[in-house]
């Protein structure tokens, strides 16, 4: 402190100054940071561990700082002394202002006369409308009652046309007529079937299969029927007791070939087209 005393007490007072004396003045600051730095690097020898790395971390410390980095740009351009700042230049330009007009304003009606201006004039016409009033009430048809329903004993009434009891719907001629989207829905399905028989034929004509006829198909399902019978005749007719093994082996095959006959029947009912090889 003492030596920033002199050093302002010899600038005010020696007017012969030189840049070199600054100069001076720079490098004995410069010699007592170096003083300081190897100060404290002397106490640091004195303790017990130094890292090596010390003086690379305190570079790279050093390396991402700057003087005066935050303070903005260094040169600004400036405008000319001519374009000053003017009153309303800041303020936001949002272009000519438009007339508003409503979008029918064309169609409104006109104005309301005002009180100075005269109404137009009104022909009187010699027409009695009274008495062509009652001339057309006499020779009007009469009102025709509403036809009503009364539901109960105390009289409440409710409409005829619309309480369900007229056969409104039952006499229109759409009644009872399936709607066009489904017939040529079904139209459709047909169609599909038809083309999906063609092709499946002409695939099985290609592996020599047949189509079995709906009278084979018929005989073969009533022969079937026929032979279930008889087995469940003949295993009605066998004995309570199954007490030797000729016995369970004759129930159990009868009740595996009824089975059996069972899935064929119901395999024939189920589908009625049936393809089998050419013989």
């Amino acid at each position: 402190m003492s030596q920033f005393k002199e050093r302002k007490y010899a600038l005010q007072n020696d007017h012969d100054e030189t840049i070199y004396d600054l100069l001076k003045i720079k490098l004995e600051d410069n010699d007592q940071d170096q003083a300081q730095e190897n100060a404290k690097e002397n106490r640091l020898s004195n303790r017990t561990y130094i890292s090596k790395y010390r003086k690379s971390v305190l570079q790279e410390k050093k390396k991402g700082k700057s003087l005066r980095k935050t303070m903005g740009e260094a040169e600004v351009s400036l405008s000319p002394p001519n374009e000053y700042l003017k009153k309303h230049k800041k303020e936001p330009c949002f272009g000519e202002v438009m007339c508003f007009k409503y979008p029918d304003a064309d169609q409104r009606r006109p104005p309301v006369p005002k009180v100075s201006e005269k109404p137009p004039k009104i022909e009187k016409s010699d027409k009695d409308f009274i008495k062509e009033n009652i001339q057309d009430i006499l020779h009007a048809a009469p009102r025709q009652p509403e036809p009503r329903l009364v539901d109960t004993c105390k009289g409440n009434v409710f409409p005829l046309e619309t309480s369900g009891l007229v056969p409104k719907y039952i006499n229109k001629k759409e009644f009872g007529v399936p709607p066009s989207y489904l017939v040529q829905r079904k139209a459709d399905f047909e169609q599909a079937k038809d083309f999906y028989r063609a092709y499946v034929t002409s695939e099985h004509e290609k592996e020599s299969l047949q189509q079995l006829s709906e009278e084979d198909r018929n005989t073969i399902l009533h022969g079937l029927k026929q032979n279930l019978e008889e087995l469940h005749r003949t295993y009605l007719g066998l004995s309570v007791v199954t007490d030797t093994i000729p016995k369970k082996h004759r129930k159990q095959q009868l009740e595996a070939d009824m089975k059996q006959l069972e899935k064929d029947i119901q395999l024939l009912e189920k589908h009625h087209e049936i393809y089998i090889t050419k013989s």
